[in-house]
């Protein structure tokens, strides 16, 4: 096999994992949730990838992690994992994990905003903002009114943590970008994951969740659903999504913000019996098609800010 060959497979290779690994995490989450406290779910996924890959990239790549690395790591582990990943286990709790796919597709717009809002941000052009409306739209379409097409709307809290989640996953991919962070990716997720995980075991020692968790109670589906998260998702779902943002453009590595989704309710609806719902199916394209108008939109050269990132369950 020749070496174009090759990494024509490897670059098809990494998209599928993006696409639909990534895509499928969102099950996962759902079934871990069915006997998981939702914090301790996020924090045991993040915690243990961490402690596997921190002494791993630390030796493979001989970076020593400055104070200011940590910092960083302390701050986005909190904002993506802690509030992002598990805002996103809470909400799965009420809202089908399709629809939780669908409305943390939104971090794309949320980011925009973010960027324009901190200092020295930059302004969104016309077609960026008509995007940025139409998405929020497809948000109120899900939550309401009551009824629509035959279907019930969306747990209006499930929904609104899933917002201040996805807000948050944006707030510190923005962060992220300008702050200092270890020049190895992998070694940089590591850390985030230890900082981000230990934040959730003690979210979930506040609010009551590590009392009242007994391993016994710990379904091997749930186990199960960890396990697939650690590897599939932080693990192989991750090193594929830095090799493609390394051999491939921005503008294609982009696209799995909107595939995420669609793969997400084919999966909820194949194999958790999740309704698609008339109500779901519009806010769907409303949503989808408002990431697309976005992420397509051309974008003046100062601006970094639509550099693909990944979603709050993906890391």
């Amino acid at each position: 096999m020749s070496s174009n060959r090759r990494h024509s497979t490897s670059i098809f290779l990494a998209f599928f994992a993006v696409y639909v690994v990534w895509g499928s995490t969102y099950l996962a989450m759902r079934i871990g949730d069915e006997s998981f406290p939702p914090l301790l779910l996020a924090g045991t996924r993040h915690l243990i990838t961490g402690l596997l890959f921190y002494p791993f990239f630390r030796w493979k790549t001989g970076i020593k992690p400055t104070k200011e690395h940590w910092i960083t790591a302390s701050v986005t582990g909190f904002l993506l994992l802690c509030v992002g990943n598990g805002g996103v286990c809470w909400a799965e709790l009420t809202v089908p994990s399709g629809v939780a796919a669908l409305l943390v597709a939104m971090v794309t717009l949320w980011m925009v905003l973010v960027d324009w809002w901190r200092p020295g941000g930059h302004r969104p052009s016309a077609r960026v903002f008509i995007g940025i409306i139409l998405g929020f739209a497809g948000l109120t379409l899900l939550v309401g009114p009551s009824h629509l097409g035959n279907s019930g709307r969306i747990d209006p809290w499930g929904a609104g943590v899933l917002a201040i989640a996805s807000f948050a996953w944006a707030s510190g991919s923005i962060y992220s970008k300008h702050r200092p962070h270890p020049a190895s990716a992998l070694l940089s997720m590591s850390m985030q994951c230890l900082a981000g995980g230990i934040a959730l075991w003690i979210g979930g020692l506040i609010s009551g969740e590590v009392h009242n968790f007994h391993l016994a109670a710990i379904s091997a589906r749930s186990w199960l659903a960890v396990a697939y998260l650690i590897v599939f998702g932080s693990g192989i779902g991750f090193t594929a999504y830095i090799y493609i943002l390394k051999n491939s453009t921005a503008a294609r590595v982009a696209t799995y913000a909107f595939v995420n989704p669609v793969v997400a309710l084919l999966l909820g609806w194949l194999f958790a019996s999740e309704e698609l719902t008339l109500r779901t199916l519009l806010a769907a394209s409303v949503i989808l098609g408002a990431v697309i108008l976005v992420i397509t939109a051309p974008h003046r050269a100062p601006e970094p800010n639509l550099e693909p990132a990944p979603l709050p369950s993906e890391a």
